[in-house]
């Protein structure tokens, strides 16, 4: 089978993935902030660490996945008390719409969802740690800060120069005018208790109060997978100022490398812009659902972009994540009556193969399977699967394609379904052509004459569209086909 290669955030390199311990890749996931529906921007991360780990578990490699609950910070707080509510009954109610959504789009449970709030006795114990080994102090109110000067390495995983440091490593921009520190970058590990926290505090050898948002992912992630485990994933925008203090906090406290790899998705856009409660484009899932798409389009269409790059999300999207849907759901219903099978294998099933050794046999469908493990190609996996398609429906529709060739692409494409953790639609009757609509065939003329124009860059561009929307091109001496 093909080993996964990821690129590493701290090393700017493609790394393979693998378990150190030889049994389970442990990974640890930033989770949700429970104050409100997640948005389509926090599942497009969350999406794509479940693809990771489908991925990682149909290579044969069994994981431990982690993924956290932030149930307390000054955004469940504050929403809270806005509503009367007692902090554990608001932040229940979002993690059970949480949990719903991710449901609905077909994520796997993580093997372990700590939170915040379950977990303050960990975190009290390692600001302790840190306190004893001078990386961290008390101000006069009570709240204990990490010293950034007292950990030398601080900014190699964001490339941040201790000179560029403004306020900004702290939990938010105005930490500075809320607590007392020694220096503007120090961050909060500890937070005194304030009238504005009404009874959310706890106790600690500094007095009531509260942790600080990174202190929380430290404590956690090093109680379930240990002080130093494989890997650590998030959004972009978690990589500075969150991991970074997670790095220096966790690496202070225990003298050994916190994640070996690190693994972030980058932000999604939604009509060429940042989302945002102004623009009336913060989409939920509910409002996706309320505009007559579903939850298995929505999945499709945030995955079918590079996660390193951004995704330009629009409803049209979903649209082609429709007909995609239906024409892969087709091909496998033929496929199976061909091959006098009952349908795609289940991603268990799969998973359950790949572990015992006798894995997916992807057959006609390698070459997508093998764009996926360089860097969780989507773009190139899809117009990988698409391209071998085609012949597939052809040979499907005239009568050519054999029983045992019809099981063998069964199979693959079963492994491709599974790893992208599609839920297809039932088939449809079979159509004799597979029409172009005419925004592919736009686009396939525009990548044609920018070849022609030998401007690369915009040739490669318009062929990765292609790819994100389903369809392959392949060029010939005199032209081209979709």
């Amino acid at each position: 089978m093909a080993t996964l290669k990821l690129h590493d955030t701290m090393t700017r390199q493609p790394q393979p993935v693998s378990a150190v311990d030889g049994k389970a890749l442990r990974f640890y996931c930033c989770g949700p902030t429970v104050y409100g529906p997640a948005h389509i921007g926090n599942f497009r991360t969350f999406l794509v660490q479940d693809f990771f780990r489908r991925v990682v578990e149909l290579g044969g490699l069994k994981t431990k996945h982690v993924r956290n609950l932030t149930d307390v910070d000054d955004k469940t707080i504050r929403e809270s008390q806005a509503q009367g509510q007692t902090l554990t009954d608001f932040t229940t109610h979002w993690t059970e719409r949480f949990h719903a959504d991710a449901k609905a789009l077909n994520m796997l449970e993580p093997h372990v969802e700590p939170s915040a709030v379950g977990h303050i006795d960990e975190q009290v114990a390692l600001t302790e740690k840190l306190v004893e080994k001078g990386h961290a102090y008390q101000s006069e109110d009570g709240s204990v800060y990490f010293s950034i000067s007292s950990y030398e390495p601080y900014g190699r995983l964001s490339r941040l120069d201790r000179r560029e440091l403004k306020s900004g490593a702290g939990e938010t921009a105005n930490d500075a005018d809320e607590y007392e520190k020694d220096n503007i970058s120090d961050f909060a590990l500890w937070k005194a208790r304030k009238s504005g926290d009404g009874d959310n505090f706890w106790p600690s050898p500094w007095g009531e109060g509260r942790p600080g948002w990174h202190l929380e992912c430290s404590a956690m992630a090093m109680k379930y997978l240990g002080n130093s485990f494989d890997l650590h994933s998030g959004g972009v925008d978690l990589c500075f100022p969150h991991h970074e203090n997670e790095i220096a906090q966790s690496e202070a406290a225990t003298g050994e490398n916190f994640s070996r790899l690190w693994f972030h998705v980058e932000h999604l856009m939604v009509d060429g812009a940042k989302m945002s409660k102004s623009l009336g484009n913060l989409y939920a899932l509910s409002d996706i659902e309320a505009k007559g798409s579903n939850a298995a389009e929505l999945r499709y269409a945030l995955l079918a972009g590079h996660y390193k790059s951004k995704l330009n999300f629009s409803l049209d999207r979903l649209t082609e994540a429709r007909g995609n849907l239906q024409r892969i759901a087709n091909i496998a219903g033929a496929l199976a009556d061909r091959a006098g099978k009952p349908g795609l294998a289940s991603y268990d099933e799969l998973q359950r193969r790949a572990h015992k050794g006798s894995g997916v046999e992807f057959g006609p469908f390698v070459g997508a399977w093998a764009a996926l493990n360089d860097d969780l190609n989507s773009p190139k996996a899809l117009g990988e699967m698409f391209s071998t398609l085609k012949p597939l429906e052809k040979g499907v529709a005239d009568g050519s394609l054999s029983q045992e060739d019809a099981a063998a692409a069964l199979e693959g494409l079963g492994g491709i379904v599974a790893a992208f953790g599609w839920l297809l639609p039932d088939p449809e009757p079979a159509e004799s052509e597979i029409e172009v609509p005419g925004n592919i065939a736009e686009l396939a003329e525009r990548r044609w004459q920018a070849k022609q124009s030998k401007d690369w860059s915009e040739a490669d561009r318009f062929r990765d569209e292609l790819a994100e929307k389903g369809w392959q091109v392949k060029d010939g001496k005199e032209g081209y086909s979709v």
